[in-house]
């Protein structure tokens, strides 16, 4: 079938194998351009499909020659109809490593499931003994509780009181005012209780409790700061009382890991186009004007580049991982810049729907949206037939 993007919103409704394909390939050729990293050689990562948990699986099996089991919830495609984007990842990966002699296994299912954790850890068992690394990078806006059967919806939303600021909408290029109301009711906790850090600690637990965890094994999950921008719809919003749940999540995981010498941290990365992102007003200018101002000045990353970056230079560098005043690994160090902050700050004053072409960057945004999705790649031809019926090799 002829595979075209088709959207509704932020979201895209059709991903082309072909492209995620090219993804995967272009985040190996990089890892392997980075040379070899002394890391991990048996990881698990949950969330391994798409952005910041597909760049490890990659950096992973391709920078340190780890054997890998990817955890993720994708929709296989059917006759007709194309699979999640993640979905395409994953066999692209898959095949990939599979043709490098690497170990790679997947499941596909809900990782807040007791079942899917009790089928991660037959499938250590049985074929990698113990786990070194565990990279955890879930993203999904709601989580049924494994205990209690309650489903709980994540919420996106300003405490205390209304806040309002420019926004983009990057298809259009439109720049306009947001008003985003504060958070009621049980919005907050429902927003911990999915997004912050209760499930990290209860993959630590099971693991640990199977027997599957290696000495000295590590564990790292991923979180976002960002600018005072940001600020009152990010950090200081929800989602950031969801973070500050998952970063004090690993203090107490680490105490749990200290038998086996083990340590959990959360790294703070940086702003990027994800699927989420893209859906949060105020996001998408702001990461318009930082792209367009990180590559003038030389200092741009993707996923693949901070994980590359994040392995080879906090992780596996040494003794000691370089954390800061909490305890954060910081890998958000080169957005964080104050000369870089300035910039984008002085740009945000003055951006409208005339200029953000010019003074933003926002065809890198489209360009890595639709990249998500496996389209707008070079050297994929998008007019020609694609193949939807692609399977993950491991998964039958």
């Amino acid at each position: 079938m002829i595979i075209e993007p088709r959207m509704r919103g932020f979201i895209c409704l059709t991903a082309h194998p072909d492209g995620a394909a090219q993804n995967v390939k272009q985040q190996i050729a990089y890892v392997k351009s980075k040379g070899a990293i002394n890391g991990a050689k048996k990881v698990l990562v949950i969330g391994a499909s798409t952005g910041f948990g597909l760049s490890s699986r990659i950096t992973s099996a391709f920078g340190s020659n780890a054997s890998t089991i990817g955890v993720f919830f994708e929709k296989p495609p059917v006759e007709g109809k194309t699979a999640s984007p993640g979905w395409y990842n994953s066999a692209a990966f898959e095949k990939e490593a599979h043709a490098a002699g690497l170990y790679a296994k997947s499941v596909n299912g809900d990782a807040f499931s007791k079942e899917v954790k009790n089928e991660v850890i037959d499938l250590i068992k049985a074929d990698l003994g113990k786990i070194d690394l565990i990279i955890y990078s879930l993203a999904s806006p709601v989580r049924m509780h494994p205990d209690t059967g309650v489903l709980h919806r994540s919420v996106l939303k300003p405490i205390g009181q209304t806040f309002s600021n420019k926004t983009v909408d990057f298809h259009t290029g439109k720049v306009s005012e947001v008003s985003i109301n504060p958070a009621e009711g049980d919005d907050i906790d429902n927003t911990v209780t999915v997004m912050g850090g209760e499930d990290w600690a209860m993959w630590i637990d099971a693991l640990k409790d199977a027997g599957v965890l290696a000495e000295g094994a590590l564990t790292v999950a991923y979180s976002y700061i960002g600018p005072s921008l940001t600020e009152a719809v990010y950090r200081k919003g929800t989602i950031g009382r969801a973070k500050d749940h998952l970063e004090a999540t690993a203090f107490e995981i680490t105490d749990k890991l200290k038998d086996l010498h083990g340590k959990a941290y959360v790294s703070v990365n940086k702003a990027l186009v994800t699927q989420a992102s893209s859906a949060i007003p105020v996001i998408p200018l702001y990461i318009s004007l930082l792209y367009k101002t990180m590559k003038e000045m030389g200092i741009h990353e993707g996923t693949i580049e901070q994980i590359q970056r994040l392995y080879a230079e906090r992780l596996y560098n040494g003794p000691e991982v370089p954390v800061d005043d909490k305890g954060r690994i910081r890998i958000d160090d080169w957005e964080m810049r104050d000369d870089v902050q300035a910039k984008v700050a002085e740009l945000w004053k003055e951006a409208d729907t005339e200029n953000l072409s010019d003074i933003g960057d926002l065809a890198g945004y489209r360009k890595d949206f639709y990249n998500l999705f496996g389209f707008d790649f070079e050297n994929v031809d998008y007019k020609a037939d694609a193949n939807e019926m692609v399977g993950v090799e491991s998964i039958k």
